[in-house]
């Protein structure tokens, strides 16, 4: 493998192991190492990288770990050529993950392949400011164990709620789409846990881990990535919904920094309204209309609420205003779903 900044040093034919050990003895030689995590997203990737690589800190002192959670050609083939555009430096290296899935595995891969003494995290659809790493790595060098950085979602006066909700990325305490941890840190609590293996929740398992060793945590205001926020299709808060079984992984590991930290509180208006659509179906077969009619009004009446509530202050487009109405009568089914299914499959109490 070549140790030569700007090279691409992915050969399949090589053993895993043995490229994995010699590129952690050429990563000692940089001051730091930005790990990338991506899945089947090479344009956005392509506009992320090239960030990184005009960063204004010595190109020779810090190189730039791909972790294709694909494994694809299309993202393969994009960083190799990127590799080839900027053959002096910064060195750019591709990671095939296959052994996990999720970004939590795969920035694992990244820090586990680096041998630098400091780790740099964002994701493959941010665009770090060129003062980005420098800040970054001087907070560390000033004695933190692990920052957590600024991060900017830029919306319109009316966005919609998908929009909306992915800015709250802006209000995090600590995010991994802009967070610096020395390496030692992430060696002392095992990296992340693999077991988030969808882009929620690892973050905060990342931080409450640091938390338990006594890790000491700042926030870097000048250390800023950009996050626009990526197109969605029609209805996709129906699928997010799916994350939610990582609530009750977190709250398993986390229990008290997850009633303080996250929410203390279950969603009580999901447990009503299938409460109310529950008791209307049983009153139903036992012939009893005016408890169904009034059960059904209030289950009515409950979703037009939340429904409301979701599209204050967001787009009053007719076709987002459909997507609320028809989403809001299926979110708190999914999301009660999910997070017994999470408890289920963490084997932990959670409602």
């Amino acid at each position: 493998m070549s140790t030569m900044a700007g090279s691409f040093p992915y050969d399949g034919a090589k053993d895993a192991s043995t490229q994995r050990n010699a590129g952690a003895a050429a990563g000692a030689a940089f001051d730091v190492s930005v790990v990338v995590p991506t899945y089947r997203r090479p344009d956005m990737l392509e506009r992320c990288l090239r960030a990184i690589i005009a960063q204004e800190y010595d190109k020779t002192r810090f190189e730039i770990i791909v972790c294709d959670d694909g494994p694809d050609e299309a993202t393969r083939s994009r960083v190799a050529a990127l590799a080839r555009e900027f053959e002096e430096a910064p060195r750019i290296r591709y990671v095939p993950v296959t052994a996990t899935q999720g970004p939590a595995g795969a920035r694992n891969a990244g820090w586990r392949a680096s041998g630098a003494a400091l780790i740099a995290f964002t994701d493959d659809d941010t665009i770090p400011d060129p003062l980005w790493l420098a800040a970054g790595v001087a907070a560390l060098r000033a004695g933190a164990d692990a920052v957590s950085g600024r991060i900017v979602v830029p919306l319109g006066p009316r966005p919609t709620d998908y929009e909306q909700d992915a800015a709250g990325l802006a209000r995090a305490e600590f995010a991994t789409a802009n967070t610096f941890v020395t390496r030692s840190a992430l060696a002392r609590v095992g990296g992340f846990d693999a077991r988030f293996t969808s882009a929620w929740r690892e973050d905060s398992d990342l931080q409450f881990e640091l938390m338990r060793i006594g890790a000491r945590i700042v926030r870097s205001h000048d250390a800023m990535v950009l996050h626009p926020v990526r197109p969605a299709r029609w209805g996709v808060s129906l699928s997010q919904q799916k994350k939610s079984q990582f609530d009750a992984l977190l709250y398993k590991k986390h229990r008290s920094l997850f009633k303080t930290r996250i929410r203390s509180l279950p969603p009580l208006l999901y447990y009503a309204i299938i409460v109310a659509v529950l008791v209307a179906v049983l009153a139903l077969a036992k012939g009893n209309n005016t408890l169904a009619g009034v059960c059904v009004a209030g289950w009515l009446g409950m979703t037009a609420w939340f429904c409301v509530k979701r599209l204050k202050a967001t787009a009053m487009t007719p076709s987002h205003v459909m997507e609320m109405a028809w989403t809001s009568l299926w979110i708190p089914f999914l999301s009660v779903y999910w997070r017994i299914y999470g408890a289920v499959k963490f084997r932990v109490v959670f409602i």
